[in-house]
């Protein structure tokens, strides 16, 4: 059978989805995917190896991740009830969609956003509902919620900070969707650990709010560690469409010890956030280039010029960042990931060079 045959068994919903662009270009300064550039210490490494002996890997996963529940639970000052684990915190985007929507249904976001949001609810049958950021890149609450009403909107996502803006939208503005929507509010804190600002204080107030976090960001992305917090009654219907065993072992194991190491990261994000700083300022005295200001461990810029001839000269020269011309707002802007000093610094040798041709 021949594969264009096959798409007659394909679902409209499936044949018109564009899927989420992943780049995977070897290139020795790697700045595009808001990865930690410093590897796990050699302490955790060494407890990665001497882990392979005695976690059995021939048998399934604990299916609720007990110890790594608890570990959190200590960190957050929360119980393991409020918790749920994820296979990166996409699939608990996903499982929130299968809990709280019907086809038809939709999902509202600050546009532009984290694409995720977008593709997944598509996938779904729910319907996107973007809410257009201001100028600053900031969100907007609606002055009557009665539209979002009508317009069967059962969640609305705030990816806080936001990607691929950087910014944290006003938290007041954020209240009024607190105090007046009826439905389930989502803050995706991702990027918490670089922002250090955090809903996490009102969960007990309004039960209707979950917040999503990760390891991704902080050093284990290639882990795949994500977990919710919110109202018990919330994760119970979660884990109802959770698949067993999402979590492996191996991520579990790294994850709960990553959390007990957690001194080391916290170092890791403070060189960061002050190489965040000075690569703002660098990018700031390069002519052509307007960046725009971050609560994140990546920096939004413009350029004067043609945004995917600059990406494409800076590949060439071994330096990959992310080309965000898939949003007609971000025309000619380009998103780069805080790195190591060394690795800014030959990003913005090269950034410069190219813009000045």
């Amino acid at each position: 059978m021949l594969s264009s045959s096959l798409e007659k068994f394909i679902t409209e919903k499936a044949l018109n989805l564009a899927a989420y662009k992943a780049e995977h270009v070897s290139a020795p300064v790697s700045l595009h995917a808001n990865e930690n550039p410093y590897p796990p210490s050699p302490e955790l490494l060494n407890e990665l190896r001497e882990s392979l002996e005695m976690l059995e890997l021939n048998r399934y996963p604990d299916p609720d991740g007990h110890k790594l529940k608890a570990r959190l639970s200590e960190r957050l000052d929360t119980a393991p009830e409020n918790l749920v684990l994820g296979n990166g915190s996409d699939e608990l985007i996903q499982l929130l969609m299968q809990v709280f929507c019907n086809p038809g249904d939709r999902i509202a976001f600050p546009d532009p956003t984290f694409s995720m949001y977008s593709i997944i609810a598509r996938g779904l049958g729910v319907e996107p509902y973007p809410l257009e950021l201001n100028d600053q890149w900031d969100f907007e609450a609606p002055e009557n919620f009665e539209l979002w009403k009508k317009e069967r909107v059962k969640i609305v996502f705030f990816s806080y900070p936001n990607n691929p803006t950087g910014n944290c939208f006003s938290a007041d503005e954020i209240q009024k969707v607190l105090d007046n929507f009826d439905g389930i509010i989502v803050l995706d804190e991702a990027y918490y650990d670089f922002a250090r600002k955090s809903f996490i204080e009102k969960l007990k107030e309004y039960p209707n709010l979950i917040l999503l976090r990760s390891l991704s960001k902080i050093g284990l992305a290639g882990f795949r560690v994500g977990y919710g917090i919110a109202d018990p009654c919330i994760i119970s219907h979660i884990n109802k469409m959770r698949l067993p065993y999402n979590l492996n072992s191996v991520s579990q194991f790294m994850a709960e010890r990553l959390l007990a190491r957690f001194s080391t990261v916290e170092d890791q994000v403070n060189l960061l956030l002050k190489e965040r700083e000075r690569l703002n300022t660098q990018l700031m005295n390069t002519e052509g280039i307007t960046p725009y200001p971050s609560d994140s461990n990546f920096i939004l810029f413009k350029t004067a010029g043609d945004g995917t001839t600059l990406h494409q000269r800076l590949l060439s020269d071994g330096v990959l960042i992310r080309n965000l011309i898939g949003h007609p707002r971000l025309k000619d802007c380009l998103r780069v990931t805080v790195g190591t000093p060394e690795q800014n610094d030959q990003f913005i040798s090269f950034l410069t060079k190219k813009v000045s041709e």
